[in-house]
């Protein structure tokens, strides 16, 4: 479903992505970690878009879509959920909901994608016109999780979804990531939490300073030594 070759970023003089290559199939989840400053967002925010690869190729669904603005790339179903959440604070639930929406022209496709975001959510249904910036953290997330689900994506691309979330929220965030993924949408998770994201994921990609240096499934590197006392504190 995106395939990543190759793909090198340069912030001025610095090399923040060295020739990358990484898989997603269809239908599946595919996690990336690695400590701060290891490229991970870079890697996102190229493949949506926001920064542009010096080379390579971005590969969605069998077209090259490298280089192409967010806005055409979410309308051919990519979609990112930012670190930190970024919703609209001075709006209220309902409306951030509606401008996830806004690549999507049928309305009966919006309000049927939002109805089902009140299933995964309930709390959200409670806080249908409450403003965005007095949900708690959680509830933001919940949100921000929620309004990329709006655009109908085939992929969704989510940047440290469990960030700065009490134990229990994360617990239900990535429960939430897992049943998004078992209703057909393929997800790219870059995530602080290596212990939680390899238990969840299908293949998972290890980053350090901007170069892929282990794969492999990820219940096979919860089991790597090197793996336990780099990224789970462990050893």
């Amino acid at each position: 479903m995106l395939k990543i070759e190759g793909l090198s970023v340069f912030y001025g003089g610095i090399h923040a992505l060295r020739g990358i290559d990484i898989d997603v199939p269809q239908g599946k989840i595919i996690t990336l970690i690695g400590a701060n400053g290891a490229g991970k967002s870079t890697t996102l925010n190229s493949i949506i878009g926001l920064v542009k690869p010096t080379s390579g190729k971005i590969i969605l669904d069998g077209k090259d879509i490298s280089g192409y603005d967010p806005k055409t790339v979410v309308s051919r179903g990519l979609v990112l959920i930012p670190e930190a959440r970024r919703i609209f604070p001075n709006l209220t639930v309902n409306e951030n909901l509606t401008l996830g929406a806004y690549s999507v022209k049928d309305r009966v496709k919006i309000e049927k994608v939002r109805q089902h975001c009140f299933e995964l959510f309930p709390i959200l249904k409670q806080r249908f016109k409450q403003l965005g910036g007095t949900l708690s953290g959680g509830e933001q997330q919940m949100l921000a999780v929620a309004r990329g689900l709006m655009a109908n994506p085939k992929v969704l691309m989510l940047d440290e979804p469990s960030l700065g979330l009490a134990p229990l929220i994360s617990k239900m965030i990535f429960e939430i990531i897992q049943k998004i993924n078992q209703e057909g949408t393929t997800i790219l998770l870059v995530e602080q939490n290596a212990h939680a994201a390899l238990e969840i994921c299908d293949y998972a990609y290890v980053m350090e300073t901007g170069v892929i240096t282990m794969q492999g499934k990820g219940n096979v590197l919860l089991e790597n030594d090197d793996i336990r006392k780099a990224y789970l504190g462990e050893g």
